[in-house]
């Protein structure tokens, strides 16, 4: 790839990320897990949840947001770098064939 394509890529990606941030300055950003509980509510006010989260059962009460946000983190590690691992692979394996 040439340098110009991915310095243009790499703008593009930072100018989709913020450019909603500064056009909507009033705007809320909310997770899919609140969306999906209020529409859930919409739909049915009655409705009582079938399964409780694993963690939340064990500690017996619900996890601190940073815990939450901790887990989140390990997760998205865990993640890339099993990616970075299989890219790795790939790029040996291209070394390889070549030689």
């Amino acid at each position: 790839m040439k340098k110009s394509t991915v310095i243009a890529l790499i703008l593009a990606v930072i100018l989709i990320a913020f450019i909603p941030l500064f056009a909507l300055k009033d705007a809320e950003f909310g997770g899919s897990d609140d969306a999906g509980s209020t529409v859930v509510e919409e739909v049915d006010s009655s409705y009582e949840p079938w399964a409780e989260p694993i963690l939340e059962r064990l500690i017996g009460g619900e996890l601190p947001g940073e815990v939450e946000s901790m887990l989140f983190c390990v997760q998205t590690g865990i993640g890339v770098g099993i990616l970075a691992f299989c890219m790795g692979r790939f790029v040996e394996r291209k070394k390889w064939e070549n030689k």
